[in-house]
């Protein structure tokens, strides 16, 4: 059959643009995770690229490696910098090491019992622009704030108690959590979330400060730390959604905000699912005789928060940032009824919460 004139003009601009649709990205980026392959959140960091990809008509395209696939994970700060990455999600905390301000922002220790009140606090109340005035002068700026909820504790031994973490081998990142920790008598060992199950498993750390309850269940963690902690009572951290500043300052106003807006989406979707995961995986777990989930009482809570925030003290003299973080976060907590004035004393909110998980 031989097509008319008009059908063969329509076929090639239907092909023309078929071409160039899939050829038309103004910006191909890759960013670096702090999470393996397999994780639910590495998932859900590849869809929000495919969001991206959708929302800006196919002008952007981001393609989402796992922790290690072009550098280490405290390395992607300096990769994003230089240009090797043009963007990272992962926990600031791992860049502690050169400035105490991205361990302090990146994982307030005992600082939060529910995410959505981090997120509020990063997005409305000054915490985002604190951590882009502290991570512009290293080359990236932050497009927003996510975080995945707060995370269980697995453990081979029953911790009721703080007195019951005395001589525990716990894995810890460098920064604030392994601090509070060894003050709270536990025995911190830096190792790499990669090697969390085997050092369970062969019995060289007794716990480990690692992810959300689901995760740790589906890596069957819980077979070796068959007393998890849940719900968490130390560590929420913060996931950065960053971009070389030089790339982020020269993109057009459209392209920022639908950046933005991108990863609000993701950050309140994140929450939300992982927190369903964990509740299907301890309805799961408590079918199983030998896993033993720990929820600490009330005042012990409130033992581990008055160290923590002694902690917070000492690193808020540590540099400019720490201290208007310091300021900033402590006001906001105390502003919404979230931290009481006295560390021996626990929120009314914190309260009701541990009477409802009970």
């Amino acid at each position: 059959m031989t097509l008319s004139t008009p059908l063969k003009t329509l076929t090639a601009a239907v092909l023309g643009a078929m071409a160039f649709s899939a050829h038309a990205a103004e910006y191909e980026w890759t960013f670096q995770t702090s999470e393996t392959a397999g994780e639910p959140q590495f998932e859900m960091k590849k869809q929000w690229a495919q969001n991206v990809e959708t929302m800006s008509d196919g002008r952007i395209s981001i393609e989402i490696l796992p922790v290690g696939a072009v550098v280490q994970a405290n390395q992607t700060l300096q990769a994003v910098k230089s240009g090797i990455l043009q963007g990272h999600l992962t926990d600031p905390s791992y860049f502690t090491g050169q400035n105490p301000a991205f361990g302090m922002i990146g994982n307030l220790v005992g600082a939060w019992s529910d995410p959505y009140d981090f997120l509020d606090y990063m997005n409305n109340a000054g915490g985002e622009e604190i951590y882009n005035k502290l991570a512009e002068p290293y080359g990236v700026h932050l497009i927003g704030a996510a975080a995945t909820g707060l995370e269980s504790l697995p453990s081979s031994r029953e911790i009721k108690t703080v007195e019951d973490m005395k001589g525990l081998k716990l894995r810890a990142p460098e920064g604030m959590v392994y601090n509070i920790f060894e003050k709270a008598g536990a025995t911190p060992v830096n190792l790499p979330g990669s090697e969390v199950y085997t050092s369970l498993e062969k019995g060289v750390i007794d716990a480990a400060d690692y992810t959300v309850f689901a995760t740790n269940q589906a890596q069957g963690l819980h077979e070796f730390a068959n007393y998890p902690n849940y719900p968490g009572f130390h560590s929420l951290p913060m996931v950065a959604v960053s971009l070389n500043k030089e790339i982020w300052d020269g993109l057009p106003e459209d392209l920022k905000a639908i950046l933005a807006t991108s990863v609000d989406s993701m950050a309140y979707k994140m929450v939300g699912e992982l927190k369903t995961r964990d509740m299907e995986a301890v309805r799961e777990a408590r079918k199983d005789p030998n896993i033993h989930i720990v929820d600490m009482s009330a005042e012990e809570r409130a033992k581990f928060r008055g160290i923590a925030q002694k902690e917070w003290k000492v690193w808020a003299d540590k540099n400019e940032i720490t201290s208007e973080f310091y300021d900033s976060v402590v006001g906001y907590l105390k502003g919404h009824n979230l931290l009481p004035d006295d560390a021996g004393q626990q929120s009314s909110d914190d309260k009701s919460s541990d009477k409802a998980s009970s």
